[in-house]
């Protein structure tokens, strides 16, 4: 015989997990999990044990993989190793879009890692979409060489900021202030994240300049340690999504940097940055509104 009050604990705690895991991404382990290939399998390989994941572009095509579940907030992180050696005209990309397919309403929040020539730094552009409007580019140098170990790339996002992190180093901070002085904020649509690997020499490297190498062709780029604290959506609307400061990605500390994430994004600031859209007035006579925005508060 069952005691009612064991009964009743046990009612509870069956609820109680039931309601977690219909709001809050449980954590996955394998690629079969959380991934799906988007295009060319054939270009797509795992290591013996299965927790490297290996990407690779050739003449012919390129090769990219998605989440099978969508986000609206929360903590993304993966480790990347970069394609070595002359990569110059190779964009390995690793994002999120509200969209499976590129479209003209989506929003996006993106990491482009631009390839070099042999001996050149690799540079990272970060870039912003709302409704299929960018144009919202920043270009910053690694502090190391990403092709000769894995580093750990991540977002955070919540209603108050979406903030870039190399190796927990936060390299930029896109306000929102949860209001509506940021009308460029991606916040209302949940999005999936991708990976891939793309020909890009068009652009990709001193701007289009430098063109593939195709005779050191595979390029390949190299994941794994996919790690996700988020909100995942559930239609027509999970109740994450609201701040609730139930999460730790939807709490006041990570509204703001802290201060020793200020001390590191302003070392970031004064020595990494290439390219900063809200100091470009040659192509923003008039700079959009959320450059007024200031990543300390």
């Amino acid at each position: 015989m069952v005691s009612p009050m064991a009964f009743l604990l046990l009612i509870t705690a069956l609820i109680s997990s039931f309601c977690t895991s219909s709001q809050a991404a449980a954590p996955k382990t394998s690629f079969e999990d959380n991934f799906s290939i988007m295009f060319s399998e054939d270009h797509f390989k795992t290591s013996e044990d299965g927790n490297t994941w290996f990407l690779s572009l050739d003449k012919q095509t390129g090769c990219g993989f998605q989440t099978k579940e969508r986000y609206r907030f929360g903590w993304f992180s993966m480790k990347l190793k970069l394609v070595g050696g002359d990569s110059a005209g190779v964009v390995t990309a690793y994002y999120m879009c509200s969209e499976k397919e590129a479209g003209p309403e989506g929003d996006e929040v993106d990491f482009e890692f631009l390839g070099n020539r042999t001996g050149q730094p690799y540079l990272i552009q970060t870039n912003v979409y709302k409704n299929g409007v960018g144009g919202r580019e920043m270009r910053h140098m690694l502090w190391f060489d990403p092709t000769e170990e894995f580093h750990t790339y991540s977002i955070l996002w919540n209603n108050y900021q979406l903030v870039f992190f190399v190796d927990r180093v936060p390299i930029r901070v896109y306000k929102n202030n949860g209001n509506k002085r940021n009308d460029f904020f991606p916040n209302e649509k949940p999005m999936y994240l991708f990976s891939s690997i793309w020909n890009a020499d068009d652009w990709a490297t001193r701007g289009g300049l430098e063109k593939t190498n195709w005779k050191r062709a595979p390029f390949v780029s190299s994941y794994k340690d996919f790690s996700v604290d988020g909100c995942q959506w559930e239609d027509p609307y999970p109740a994450c999504v609201s701040t609730t400061t139930k999460y730790w990605w939807d709490q006041y500390d990570a509204w703001h940097l802290t201060d020793d994430q200020k001390k590191d994004f302003a070392w970031v600031q004064r020595n990494l940055v290439i390219y900063d859209y809200c100091k470009d007035f040659e192509r923003y006579p008039k700079l959009p509104g959320e450059c007024s925005l200031s990543p300390w508060d």
